[in-house]
């Protein structure tokens, strides 16, 4: 059975991992989509006109992208195209029961965690934050919560680099994105449910508080090295911020090993500032 697959993401490089994805499990894609708002109905995002002026070269030929300005825009789009399932990877919307039924099959989430650890919109931020040295990927499919549906596919193991950020990481999940995607669609053609995540082993990922936006000299130098490591990533808000030698600075970048900076003693150890900037 050949699916008619529709595709949402907001980048260039995940529309060629997710159409790879397609090609390899013989699905054919037949539409594109990029959520021009936070929320549904919402003002466009800044920035949403060069999203799409990369993506559109990107798509196979003759494929449409549609930029949904609510549900209704939405499921129009993906009954008038007849679409059989939805791949995701990278969509703030939430959708209710009418949404989750317009493609006969309904929709896979492609999520950078192995749910059910860090559901949420940050999962790659608190990896960091803990210290996890790699993540892996879920391909699940989705219901009206936030990453909670049943688990088609997952691939773990892939390895965290020290320092990465937003954008250096999705080129290095593309081939895993691949070949999750095609696993997901190879399932999602025979029928398979997925099987029930854990909720016993759920962990939320949420945006994090502003005052992780701080270095406190107290903690661990270790979870202050992951701290740096996860605002490099980007984490949403500006930071960290910390008082150095009598002077307020942005951390860049810090090591735990002996070697050129400022060092600081923290509770346990001392970290060492190889660069800052002032605040």
């Amino acid at each position: 059975m050949v699916l008619r697959v529709a595709l949402v993401s907001f980048r260039a490089d995940l529309f060629l991992a997710l159409q790879a994805g397609c090609a390899a499990s013989g699905h054919e894609v037949v539409l594109g989509v990029v959520g021009r708002s936070r929320r549904p109905g919402g003002a466009a995002v800044s920035g949403v006109g060069a999203k799409v002026a990369d993506i559109v070269p990107v798509l196979p030929t003759g494929v449409d992208l549609v930029l949904p300005g609510d549900i209704g825009g939405l499921v129009d789009a993906l009954r008038g195209y007849r679409v059989d399932v939805v791949v995701v990877c990278g969509f703030s919307w939430r959708l209710p029961p009418i949404a989750l039924a317009a493609p006969a099959l309904g929709f896979i989430n492609v999520h950078a965690s192995l749910l059910p650890r860090y559901r949420g919109p940050a999962p790659v931020q608190w990896a960091l934050r803990n210290g996890d040295n790699d993540i892996g990927v879920t391909a699940h499919w989705m219901d009206e919560r936030i990453d909670t549906g049943n688990v088609l596919v997952q691939r773990g193991g892939i390895a965290l680099p020290e320092y990465v950020t937003f954008d250096e990481l999705w080129p290095l999940l593309g081939p895993h994105l691949r070949d999750v995607v095609t696993a997901a669609l190879d399932r999602a053609a025979t029928g398979d449910p997925g099987r029930p995540q854990d909720e016993s082993l759920a962990t939320y990922a949420g945006a994090l508080e502003a005052e992780y936006s701080r270095i406190d000299w107290s903690r661990s130098a270790r979870s202050i090295h992951n701290q740096v490591r996860t605002f490099h990533f980007g984490a949403g808000i500006a930071g960290p911020y910390a008082d150095v030698n009598g002077e307020r600075v942005r951390v860049l970048r810090t090591r735990l090993t002996p070697g050129p900076g400022t060092v600081v003693h923290c509770a346990d150890a001392p970290i060492w500032i190889t660069e800052a900037e002032p605040a």
